[in-house]
């Protein structure tokens, strides 16, 4: 997920390292359902939470889940009630209900299992870029108010573009001539408009075809489209501007030094993905003014 960075936000290495170390990552507690911290991108225990590469820098925000599975929790909720009926002889009224499933959550959390997830976020000082490895705007959001709390002065905003990114797909499958760096693979969806939303899915199959051409000229509008840029990353764009299974091909990496491979491997892989991004947004007709 892309954001443009509010200009008056001044980066400053130290001090991001000192408010991003108060904040480390601690797993749950036996009856919390969530915590969120920061950890080290280089996955070493003690490395530095923001790392500077090549002049980018690298972060991660790790989250971690605790929830009780409904029928669970029911279940125990009944027998609390079950057990106060029985020796009062009077069934719980609303109000007690609502007490009784929070202590039945308090009573079964420490039992839940937790899930973790994280999202590496990669932040370009000179374009105003950040770039957020989430699977859902919710997680992006979740992501840049991690960010916002911890870095002062930071606001970031998602990128608009003058061309929605379903316009110019669409333009690209119709008219058979992707952008300039682009080709268009051989994966897309297809929408329609009306109130039946009717969805036509291509998974490796030809897409310079006069069905597909067909169906975007019969009101279809692409939701996604597997693109590869100059033969070196494949990508799915989709209609939210979101970046999908974005994948480096082969070559790309090769030659790189073994003994320094966080460094290189993050050196290669943001000095690929900057030219790439500017490329796209360049496709799109460039970025819209910011709404105010």
């Amino acid at each position: 997920m892309l954001y443009r960075l509010a200009p008056q936000w001044l980066a400053d290495l130290a001090s991001a390292q000192s408010a991003l170390d108060g904040l480390r990552f601690v797993e749950c507690g036996a009856t919390q359902t969530r915590s969120a911290g920061w950890v080290a991108p280089r996955s070493e225990d003690h490395a530095a939470l923001v790392e500077a590469v090549a002049g980018q820098w690298l972060l991660r925000l790790q989250v971690e889940t605790k929830q009780v599975p409904g029928a669970v929790l029911r279940r125990r909720v009944q027998s609390l009630a079950a057990q106060i009926e029985k020796t009062s002889g009077r069934k719980p009224g609303k109000k007690e209900q609502r007490d009784l499933r929070d202590q039945a959550q308090l009573d079964l959390l420490p039992q839940a299992f937790a899930k973790q997830r994280s999202h590496a976020v990669w932040i370009d000082r000179d374009a105003g870029l950040l770039l957020i490895d989430a699977g859902s705007g919710s997680h992006g959001d979740e992501v840049i108010t991690a960010l916002t709390q911890a870095l002062t002065g930071l606001s970031a905003q998602p990128v608009q573009t003058a061309r929605s990114a379903s316009a110019a797909m669409a333009e690209w499958l119709a008219s058979g001539e992707p952008p300039v760096h682009f080709t268009v693979d051989r994966d897309c969806e297809l929408k329609a408009a009306d109130g039946e939303r009717a969805v036509v899915r291509y998974a490796r199959h030809a897409l310079d075809t006069a069905e597909v051409r067909a169906h975007v000229l019969a009101g279809k509008h692409p939701t996604r489209l597997a693109l590869t840029w100059r033969s070196r990353v494949s990508l799915v764009l989709t209609e939210q501007l979101q970046i999908k299974k974005l994948a480096f091909l082969d070559g790309v990496f090769e030659g790189r030094p073994d003994d320094k491979g966080f460094d290189a491997d993050a050196a290669i892989a943001t000095g690929e993905l900057a030219p790439l991004l500017a490329d796209l947004l360049l496709a799109l007709g460039g970025e819209a003014p910011p709404i105010s």
